[in-house]
């Protein structure tokens, strides 16, 4: 091998023009990365019920602002939103009906985000329907097992996991319904008979029913035409309060059953205590602002490289009993002393 090739001499200048020239390949490189926006995050957000925004969606935000990750200072609008910060963009929908939930499931898959993030069945059922792959977050579920979202709460398998709403709550709903109003003998029961939950529902509601001598008066609503025409058809004394099984009913028309039941001067139990400053008489439901809070940690999980299939699904925080006492004084209800001791919360203006 010659000189040459073995790397001879060089003059001191073109030492120089070496040493700069292997400095300015580092340099650059290094300058473009420091140019670079780091990834953003794209998650999809889905609930139905145009009447409202759930309060688990400020309770997300919250702790993924707490665990690093900003989504922009955007409020939320009642229908879309697109929340978006340095390292996160939050495209939230707020639906009519499951049909568009499927459709949006759809969408969000075509789009390729990153994660969905789903409030309540009916979005949950569509993004299961749409996709076995994108990481999905549920929250407050009613029973992930029994509804096919995952295979178990220790291990769920597939793509989603995230915080499941409390079994056999509809027994105690009714319970504390028999505190609040003891003379209370029959009660109207609302179901949307396409609602899949339902049945599993109604039939903890009879149990129920049985155990304490209530009589229920059960009819089918799908639509708010139907909602009117089930409260007008009532006979006075027929029922004396009301009590919606369907998640579905829940979750589209609150609001407009608070205001019926007002019209016919009937306790109405929900299910979130926001419903209850607004008029029901009471709720015995997690608190939703902690669930979305709680929720986060998920999506920061799978983000992270976290398969959903092997993070546990967790029961949604302690349960929070509120009670509307200006609604109970309209009534002409006096609440006992044991349940104004034991309630979380007494809404009295």
């Amino acid at each position: 091998m010659t000189a040459a090739g073995r790397g001879a001499y060089r003059p001191s200048m073109d030492r120089r023009g070496f040493l700069l020239g292997s400095l300015g390949a580092l340099v650059v490189p290094l300058a473009g990365e420091a140019q670079q926006v780091g990834k953003v995050y794209r998650i999809g957000l889905f609930h139905v019920g145009l009447d409202h925004i759930p309060p688990s969606l400020d309770g997300l935000r919250e702790g993924l602002k707490t665990l690093g990750y900003d989504s922009g200072t955007a409020s939320v609008s009642m229908v879309s939103s697109v929340m978006e910060g340095k390292n996160i963009r939050l495209d939230w929908r707020n639906l009519a009906d499951e049909a568009a939930a499927h459709e949006t499931a759809r969408e969000f898959v075509r789009q390729r985000v990153d994660l969905i993030v789903a409030f309540e069945n009916q979005t949950a059922r569509a993004v299961k329907a749409a996709s076995s792959e994108i990481p999905v977050v549920f929250l407050h579920v009613t029973d992930p097992v029994a509804d096919g979202f995952v295979k178990s709460l220790a291990r769920p398998g597939g793509n989603q996991t995230g915080m499941s709403g409390y079994r056999d709550l509809t027994s105690k709903h009714l319970e504390l319904f028999k505190e609040l109003v003891p003379r209370l003998r029959r009660i109207l029961v609302l179901i949307d008979p396409d609602d899949p939950v339902a049945p599993r529902l109604m039939k903890e509601a009879r149990d129920a029913a049985t155990a304490l001598r209530f009589q229920l008066v059960e009819r089918e609503a799908r639509t708010q035409p139907d909602l009117e025409r089930v409260f007008a058809s009532l006979k006075r004394g027929e029922v004396e309060a009301v009590f919606p099984v369907s998640q579905i009913l829940q979750a589209k028309f609150t609001s407009l059953l608070i205001r019926l039941a007002a019209e016919k001067r009937l306790p109405l139990w929900t299910h979130r205590k926001e419903w209850v400053e607004q008029g029901a008489l009471f709720s015995y439901a997690p608190d939703y602002l902690a669930v979305g809070r709680e929720a986060a940690g998920y999506i920061d999980k799978i983000l992270k490289g976290a398969k959903p299939g092997v993070l546990p699904v967790e029961q949604m925080s302690r349960l929070v009993l509120v009670i509307n006492l200006k609604t109970a004084k309209a009534l002409g209800l006096t609440i006992p002393a044991s349940l104004l001791a034991r309630a979380d919360r007494l809404i009295e203006q």
